[in-house]
Parts: C-alpha cells; structure tokens; sequence
C-alpha cells in the first residue's frame, strides 16, 4: 500500500493548563486526512530561521498554514497596534516567517487558510488591515454570533479571476463562501497575485506568482465541511494532488539504501 504523502501543519502557541502548548484544532488535522494526506504537526518557536527548518521541511511532501484566533503582530509590517487587535502569537509568527521562504525554496506545495493567508502575504511585504470593519466602504467580515455552524456558512459572495491559479482548480466565476475574520490585506505584498476578491474589492485568495507548483492562500475556512461546498472541495483536490505529485517525485529521486 502507498504511503500518504506527508504535510506539515504549522501549530498555534497557547496557554493549556498553565502550561506553554502547541496546538492545532481538528478540523484542519480531519479534513486533510480525508484527501488522503498525512498531517504532522509542526511545533513553533521564536528563534527558527529558514536555514534551520529547511532540513525539516525537506521531508514533507506539502505544508499547511492554518487559521487562528490570533494575529501577525503589525511591526511586522511596520504598522502601530490597533486598539481591535488584541491577540499576538509572535512564536507562530517567526515560525511562518521562516517556514515560508524555505517551502518555496524547496518547491512545496503551500496552503494557506485565514490567519495563513495573512501570513503569505506579510511574508511578500505586504501589509494588514487590523480591523476591515473600521475602513470605509468595507463589509464587516466577522463571524456572525451563534452556533457553530451559522458560523461557517456561507456568507458573501466571491468573484474569481478568470485564467487565475483558483479558476483553474473551480471552473464557475462566483461563489460563496464563509467569512471569519476581523483582519485582511490591505496592501498585497510584492510577487503575489489576487485570485478573488470579495464584493467590497477585499482580496480573498492569493497565489505566489512563479511559484512551479500549488502556492495558495484563501482568507475563508475552506476546511469546514469542505465535502459539501464544490470550491473547498476544489481546492482540498489540487492541494492534495500536488502533494502527491511532490511525493512521487521525491521517491523517484530517493537513492537506493
């Protein structure tokens, strides 16, 4: 029997117990593990750098960057806090500061969901709204309050850019999808290319321009239930065929013992 291809899921640095915990919440680990991958969860420190995690990621055959209750710190994009932005985890931040120019490096395949796709973007130079609700013109993109599952339905519409790394995966112009977020892009970092956007013109997903293989980042939570909406659907499929793909490279290449 083949092996799953192995991917490597970037864990949240809490508090549990009284206790420092790096963690990762179920529903990435589930979803994964339902497209055929094999989730590893990959601790964070503060003081990795990429010459550090390349011998690590080296093993991997695909990385993911999760969603989170927190948020990139703002110097990182040289902006002072905000009062609405609460909720640091600098730990997680040097860890995908590091972890995404050696993935590139290394040609992995790179998915990156909400707090993820704020990451990618940081990591390009770009920067952040702390607070979409408080810009002009923009919707607010928080969670409704309620149940679970009002939370992680679809809320808003989604345009998507034709000829794009997204339309390619999902033939149809629009959907819609779910919204969590107090944060998003405001100015979308150097070498990075929008792949839909959101009605108010925030950008939802993004890919690395020249990357060779699946390099994309959604602001939604396709991992919620993503059997039952064609577009995360869509995007698990590429993203686990991309690993694959990086695995059956990797053991065509491997040097007999």
């Amino acid at each position: 029997m083949q092996s799953r291809p192995l991917v490597g899921v970037i864990a949240c640095r809490r508090e549990v117990e009284g206790h420092p915990a790096h963690m990762v919440t179920d529903k990435y680990l589930s979803a994964l593990r339902d497209y055929g991958l094999e989730p590893i969860i990959l601790p964070v420190w503060d003081d990795l750098d990429a010459a550090g995690v390349t011998p690590l990621l080296s093993r991997l055959d695909g990385l993911v960057l999760t969603g989170s209750y927190t948020n990139v710190e703002p110097g990182r994009y040289g902006a002072e806090r905000a009062p609405e932005n609460t909720r640091d985890d600098r730990h997680r931040d040097a860890a995908a500061m590091a972890w995404v120019p050696a993935a590139l490096d290394l040609g992995l395949p790179l998915l990156g969901i909400c707090r993820g796709f704020q990451e990618l973007n940081v990591a390009f130079g770009g920067s952040l709204h702390q607070a979409v609700q408080a810009v002009p013109g923009m919707l607010d993109h928080r969670e409704p309050a309620g149940e679970r599952a009002a939370q992680y339905a679809p809320v808003h519409e989604l345009s998507i850019r034709p000829g794009g790394r997204l339309a390619a995966l999902y033939a149809e112009p629009v959907s819609r999808v779910n919204s969590l977020h107090q944060q998003g892009i405001d100015r979308l970092g150097e070498g990075l290319t929008a792949e839909a956007q959101a009605p108010d013109g925030l950008v939802e997903a993004i890919s690395v321009t020249d990357a060779p293989s699946f390099t994309l980042a959604v602001q939604w939570h396709p991992e919620w239930q993503p059997r039952e909406h064609p577009l995360y659907d869509a995007i698990f499929r590429g993203f686990a065929e991309s690993c694959r793909d990086h695995a059956r490279v990797g053991a065509s290449t491997a040097t007999p013992a």
